[in-house]
């Protein structure tokens, strides 16, 4: 392994713009009158510029503010955006302890109050709110969808190709982008 690997990693890690968005890294100043969302992905999954988190991000700027979990949360990117466009409380969750170290110390980075919390893929507990996120495998999202006392799910992390379904929910819109999916999905 080359010794600049961090170095040449960072070349490949750019913001990009999403409405009035722009998440990016820490090293990269946002554009002027953006709302910065600044993610050091660290060792967790998420850097804001792959299409699953993209498709999430423009379907959450559809929604109204109200209280948000975010399944799966890796660097925290989505639930830092969802508290910097008003939804609160937001809950993080996720099973990785270096996701939940990425998203505390990126929240702290982006001056938001987010409740993250290290979970147990198996467990009973069920998390509330009017929306949740989850941009994370469909065989993952499926079961934890029965855990979820929301309204709304924006769901991602699946190809094009494939068609989510959840039990309890109805899909309410779907975006695609190179190659990949992202669904809304309405309790009922």
């Amino acid at each position: 392994m080359a010794d600049d690997w961090a170095d040449r990693w960072r070349a490949f890690h750019r913001g990009v713009r999403l409405g009035p968005l722009w998440v990016g890294p820490p090293w990269e100043a946002a554009p002027a009158g953006a709302l910065p969302v600044v993610i050091d992905p660290g060792r967790a999954f998420g850097t804001g510029a792959h299409p699953t988190t993209r498709l999430c991000l423009e379907l959450l700027l559809e929604q109204p503010p109200g209280a948000l979990v975010d399944v799966g949360c890796g660097s925290g990117v989505l639930a830092i955006a969802a508290a910097k466009l008003g939804h609160g409380p937001v809950v993080a969750l996720d099973v990785d302890p270096a996701a939940v170290a990425a998203t505390a110390a990126n929240a702290e980075r982006n001056g938001v109050r987010l409740d993250v919390r290290l979970v147990a893929p198996a467990g009973e507990e069920r998390w509330s709110g009017e929306l949740a996120l989850a941009n994370i495998a469909p065989e993952v999202v499926r079961p934890l969808a029965r855990r979820l006392d929301v309204e709304r799910v924006v769901a991602s992390g699946h190809l094009a190709g494939d068609a989510l379904e959840l039990d309890g929910f109805r899909r309410a819109g779907r975006r695609e982008r190179d190659g990949w999916a992202a669904e809304l999905f309405v309790r009922g």
